[in-house]
């Protein structure tokens, strides 16, 4: 990933991630499950249904200590089968 995270935060920093997936029951545990293999912590993330019900928006903040941890949470999140988006 060509980003410019280290240009732009002071590290380290909380950083919110949204990720958008598809309404199921584990959505929010296996984001949290992967957020805690990466950066472990007591995390409490924020869950929306989309207007039809069809997607959830999980937001969670975590601590991030740098770009490339930024970038591998990206990479990470996105793998998870229910995901459709990173923010």
């Amino acid at each position: 990933m060509k980003t410019k995270f280290d240009e732009l935060l002071d590290f380290p920093c909380d950083f919110r991630f949204k990720v958008m997936g598809l309404a199921t029951e584990q959505l929010a545990d296996q984001i949290i499950e992967v957020v805690q293999e990466h950066a472990p912590g007591d995390y409490t993330p924020e869950v929306r249904p989309s207007s039809k019900g069809n997607y959830y928006s999980v937001s969670v903040s975590v601590v991030v200590v740098s770009k490339q941890h930024i970038e591998t949470l990206y990479r990470a999140l996105s793998n998870i089968d229910d995901v459709r988006y990173v923010l």
